[in-house]
């Protein structure tokens, strides 16, 4: 049994993706370039903010500078609206107080900024305890790279492998992989079964209390 679990936060803790798509557009549009459907960001998101700049441009705009003026307009749209539609999946806080309940120290590992993380984790999820909330930091490199969640582990004095680490993304599939964690694919997030399968969770879960049953 697991004793201690590292959540991703876009699409597993949160379903943030009306506020990251509505901010993308809104930074495409002032732009001058076309929206996508809120759909295909489930797709585009999940490496940081500046990937997903890459990603929603049109391939001949890809440059450095272009990504940069696209970035600065999507900060400013998202800093206004990140809190508009996002929220908790149903049962994750019962999730959470179920692990709290049994011991089970918490922590979060995300890509989105650590600004931006820490915002949201206080916003939505501030009457829980969680041992380290890390979001993108400029001295760690951004997931699948595994140092930030072994930098957790470390942080609990735990081995790798009695972690679970729970996503829904190959991004964190591989990173638990890489950290010699044991992968959890959700199902109610961005992408799909195939895709954690694909890159090696070693469980896939349909809801929040399906975790319980791992710790």
């Amino acid at each position: 049994m697991a004793l201690a679990a590292i959540f991703d936060l876009d699409g597993t803790l949160l379903n943030t993706l009306e506020d990251l798509a509505d901010s993308a557009n809104e930074a495409l549009g002032g732009c001058g370039y076309a929206p996508h459907p809120v759909a295909a960001y489930r797709d585009f998101v999940g490496e940081g903010m500046a990937v997903l700049m890459e990603r929603i441009l049109p391939a001949a705009a890809r440059s450095e500078e272009e990504v940069g003026r696209l970035l600065a307009v999507y900060r400013d749209a998202y800093g206004r609206r990140w809190k508009a539609k996002s929220r908790p999946y149903e049962g994750i806080e019962a999730l959470l107080r179920g692990l709290a309940e049994r011991g089970v120290p918490l922590a979060v590992l995300s890509n989105k900024p650590q600004a931006n993380t820490e915002l949201c984790m206080g916003h939505f999820f501030g009457e829980h305890c969680f041992a380290a909330i890390f979001g993108q930091r400029e001295e760690v490199p951004r997931k699948p790279d595994p140092a930030g969640a072994l930098e957790i582990a470390a942080l609990l004095g735990l081995d790798p492998g009695e972690v679970l680490f729970v996503g829904d993304t190959a991004t964190d599939m591989d990173t638990a992989r890489a950290a010699g964690m044991v992968p959890v694919g959700v199902l109610w997030g961005f992408r799909s079964e195939a895709e954690l399968r694909e890159h090696g969770a070693q469980h896939v879960v349909a809801s929040p209390a399906d975790i319980l049953k791992l710790c």
